[in-house]
């Protein structure tokens, strides 16, 4: 399964939702935000922010900072980053990082079978915490595994070669380097996320680190969501941090085509089961209210069949 957005959603709208998710969460006033970032591949507009509509629609204008992050996969834990610096230097209060993307595939491209829609957002702040950024780390390269220039509606990827020199390469050594920084083991943590391209890539990708199936499983979503770019490790956050309890420590590697990966450790805290159900949950999200369409109407909506003039 993966998801489609509808005919009048994209990014934006599945910013919007997601933010005011996050709001309900942390029990703030929007207006207290001082920066929002919007991380994606799939921004609806080339020239003109996203960001600004979105904190528009939430209520955080016009006091704030805004702008639109792009890194292909890892636009959404780029945002991530910089608001946890943000707040960190005490530059403002409470920041707003977003991931998401509505992503395509050509017809008939193996892109095609798992590209989807989706998002998540985390407000970053220094008290009420629902869970701690203890760690960051990022490792980047100039690997050249997948891109779409500017003039063209499908992005291309160079097949096979989007695995070990690129995605393992990358992946693996954000979450070395987190964990020998941090001086942790896997076995030190309850739960760890992936980049999910699709089913395999994060299940190998732990096995070669050392991790079990039982701490990728909750927040391996693709078999029922779908890759969903920007939101893909976001997205698999949400749902980790939906079932982890107090203290349980949380590894985080995003992934992005061209390349690199950003690598986070996390510590659940106590507020956070007091909190979860004032927002639906992310698996609650995708076992109920599903509607399956057929191809054509899925062709339709993005847009791939159209009209001859």
């Amino acid at each position: 399964e993966k998801s489609v957005p509808s005919p009048d959603q994209d990014t934006i709208t599945f910013s919007v939702q997601a933010a005011r998710y996050a709001l309900k969460r942390a029990r703030i006033d929007a207006k207290e935000i001082g920066a929002l970032y919007v991380g994606s591949e799939s921004h609806p507009y080339a020239v003109k922010p996203s960001g600004t509509v979105v904190a528009e629609a939430i209520g955080a204008t016009p006091e704030i900072h805004c702008a639109d992050f792009e890194f292909a996969c890892k636009a959404g834990s780029e945002a991530l980053f910089v608001c946890t610096s943000l707040v960190s230097s005490g530059h403002v209060k409470y920041a707003l990082a977003i991931g998401a993307d509505t992503s395509q595939g050509a017809p008939g491209d193996a892109l095609e079978y798992s590209a989807a829609a989706g998002a998540a957002a985390f407000i970053i702040g220094k008290d009420n915490l629902l869970a701690t950024i203890d760690s960051t780390y990022s490792y980047m390269t100039d690997t050249p595994d997948f891109w779409r220039r500017e003039y063209q509606h499908y992005p291309r990827h160079a097949g096979r070669f989007t695995g070990e020199p690129a995605y393992f390469k990358h992946v693996l050594g954000a979450a070395t380097g987190m964990m020998d920084a941090s001086k942790m083991k896997p076995t030190d943590f309850a739960y760890v996320i992936f980049h999910q391209p699709n089913g395999k890539f994060p299940l190998r990708a732990g096995k070669r680190l050392g991790f079990k199936p039982e701490q990728i499983e909750p927040g391996r979503l693709v078999p029922r969501l779908g890759n969903t770019y920007s939101g893909s490790s976001p997205m698999g956050l949400t749902a980790v941090l939906d079932i982890a309890k107090p203290n349980d420590k949380i590894l985080l590697v995003s992934y992005g085509s061209g390349a690199g990966s950003d690598a986070f450790i996390l510590t659940a805290q106590k507020r956070l089961t007091s909190v979860r159900d004032d927002a639906p949950k992310t698996t609650d999200m995708l076992d109920n209210h599903k509607r399956y369409i057929d191809y054509g109407t899925y062709a339709k909506y993005r847009k791939k069949i159209l009209k001859a003039l």
